[in-house]
């Protein structure tokens, strides 16, 4: 995509989760001849899951068509599939995009916009599970690309999911160095992931998010309730 410039749109929404969008937000800003979008429906703060105000910079009425729309999950997620205005707008200006990807739970609010119908996804491992009501193959890999979209796991993931992204779009050659440039080589003080952690450690886990897990699959048939809806009134 030499010469033309790249446009980039990230969805902000109030109570989402930052490190899904600010981790492929530190690559992406740094691509030749980009230009980000940190999209609402207003130009006013908005407040993460965990109290960090962040600062939209582009209105829904004023984004431009996008080469990479990108969107992260959050407990917020929940309000976010049952607002029609948002929906829309995923649905029309990142359903348009050339890449169309998402980090974490993101992807379920892809799903609300139809979106991922018939693709493969990541997701965080508490809920990739609902990922079949939209249609979705869930996968259990750090990023995943299929067709023309691409997801990331797990939160941290999404700075994987990124610079995979940067190598979609301008080469491997400019995500490499941009790597390099970041000192992105991850060392986590424990070896511990959904694939070696204890079992019981698992459960438990799954028995304290029971609640908030709840919530969200009702969300997800909600919103599995008006696309068909939609489609029935189409």
């Amino acid at each position: 995509m030499s010469g033309k410039r790249i446009e980039i749109g990230i969805l902000y929404y109030p109570g989402m989760t930052q490190l899904d969008v600010t981790g492929p937000f530190e690559v992406f800003a740094r691509l030749p001849n980009v230009r980000m979008h940190l999209l609402w429906k207003r130009i006013e703060p908005v407040v993460s899951d965990v109290g960090l105000p962040l600062l939209p910079t582009t209105t829904f009425a004023d984004c431009p068509d996008l080469d990479v729309f990108c969107i992260g999950g959050g407990p917020g997620q929940v309000a976010t599939m049952d607002d029609d205005e948002v929906i829309a707008f995923v649905r029309d200006k990142g359903g348009s995009a050339r890449y169309i990807t998402s980090v974490c739970a993101g992807c379920l609010i892809l799903g609300a916009a139809g979106l991922i119908d018939g693709y493969r996804s990541a997701c965080h491992w508490l809920m990739s599970d609902q990922l079949a009501a939209f249609g979705a193959i869930a996968v259990d890999e750090r990023v995943v690309v299929d067709r023309n979209r691409i997801s990331g796991g797990g939160v941290t993931a999404g700075i994987d999911f990124g610079f995979q992204v940067a190598a979609e779009l301008c080469g491997e050659d400019v995500a490499k160095n941009l790597q390099l440039m970041l000192e992105y080589q991850p060392q986590p003080p424990f070896d511990i992931t959904v694939q070696n952690a204890p079992r019981e450690l698992i459960s438990r886990m799954r028995r304290e998010a029971e609640p908030w897990l709840q919530k969200r699959a009702a969300a997800v048939q909600k919103a599995v309730s008006k696309l068909k809806a939609k489609a029935t009134a189409a």
